[in-house]
Formats: C-alpha cells, structure tokens, sequence
C-alpha cells in the first residue's frame, strides 16, 4: 500500500515528513495542499484531514497522522532507519526534533512567511529583526554541535538531521546563509548527498507560479 502526504512544497514542516519518507525506501506520494488558497481553514478539511488545519498529514491505509516528529517516528518504526540504533540514540533523537520545533522550525517558518509571503508594506521589520536574532541563537547551537561530527546523532543521518534541515534548503531570504556557518553547510552537503535526496520543490508539490 502506498503512503501518501498530504503537503505543500513551501511548508519547511512537510519536507521534514517527506525526506524521511524519501529516503526510507518506503513506497509514498505527494498530495498537494493548497495552503495559499485556504484549503487548510476550510470546515472540510477540518473535519476529514485534520482537526488542527496544519499539514502535513500522513495516511497508511487506516493510520492517520500528523506534525513531522510523529510521521518521521512513524518512518522509523515502519522502515527500521533514522530513529537511533537503541534506547540512547532514540531519546537523543527526540531531543533533537523538539529542539528543532521550539528553536528552529517554528522561528524559521514564520521568519520566511513574513519575508517572503505577506505584501512588502505588511512585513513587520522589528518582529522579524526579533525572530532573526532567536534564530541566529540557534543556528549556533546546532553549529556546535556539528563541530567534529557528521551527524547529530550517532553515525548515520536520523530523524534529528532531517528536523533541523528542514528549512534550511530553501532559496528565500529569512536571515540564514550557509557560508556563515561552516559545520552546518558541511552538514547539508552531506544530506544533500544522501542517495534519493531532493530539494522540497522537487519533493513536493507547490503553488502554481
């Protein structure tokens, strides 16, 4: 049975569902998600996609999910890879997806949103200018923990990787650049370099141009 998500090219969370499940080996497609046409405020799909009016979703057969961290698990159950070889690993790997959403995701998410897709005269400077600053913290902490490694848990990409990358390929302008951190670029050469690897808007689905 294949997988399908539900999902959007420009959703940073829904590339953290849809690497994983790329890279898996695990039979999976796209759905497209109209998020700039409202298609997640509408009742309907309140009512038989999710309750919570987010993507992504995950469907298998009778199984439901949603939020990446879930779906990403769900991979890792179903797929035997990216969760962390044992009990340690596992629990350093969640350590990393909910740093990610606290620190990363969800500062990165609406940076890029308020940069990149309200109308220039509604994007708010001193809110951004904020956010850039909480995220820049971040940025730090995730390139020191790079410094020495390959990868932010054991030996081999997990589930941690492909939380804090999941925003980080993307060309609009939220205050990253990758030559200003020279761990975490290496670190996203060697996802990008991981067989079966794609871009999010070559993953996913996006918004006509």
């Amino acid at each position: 049975m294949t997988i399908r998500l539900h999902c959007f090219g420009e959703s940073g969370n829904a590339y953290k569902a849809a690497l994983p499940l790329s890279l898996s080996g695990l039979a999976w497609e796209p759905v497209f998600v109209d998020f700039f046409g409202g298609e997640t405020r509408t009742p309907e799909y309140r009512a038989t996609v999710n309750i919570m009016g987010e993507a992504p979703v995950m469907v298998d057969g009778d199984v439901k999910l949603t939020q990446s961290g879930v779906i990403q698990d769900y991979v890792s159950e179903k797929s035997g890879k990216f969760g962390g070889r044992d009990a340690a690993e596992r629990r350093e790997v969640l350590r990393w997806v909910l740093f990610d959403n606290h620190k990363l995701s969800s500062a990165a998410g609406m940076t890029r949103f308020l940069m990149n897709f309200l109308p220039e005269d509604k994007r708010p400077a001193e809110v951004i200018g904020f956010m850039q600053g909480r995220l820049k913290a971040a940025y730090g902490v995730l390139d020191a923990a790079l410094a020495g490694r390959d990868w932010l848990v054991g030996d081999g990409p997990t589930n941690a990787d492909f939380s804090c990358c999941g925003y980080l390929f993307y060309p609009e302008p939220f205050g990253f650049s990758r030559a200003d951190w020279p761990n975490i670029d290496a670190w996203l050469s060697r996802i990008e370099a991981l067989p079966g690897w794609k871009h999010p808007y070559d993953l996913m689905p996006r918004k006509a141009a």
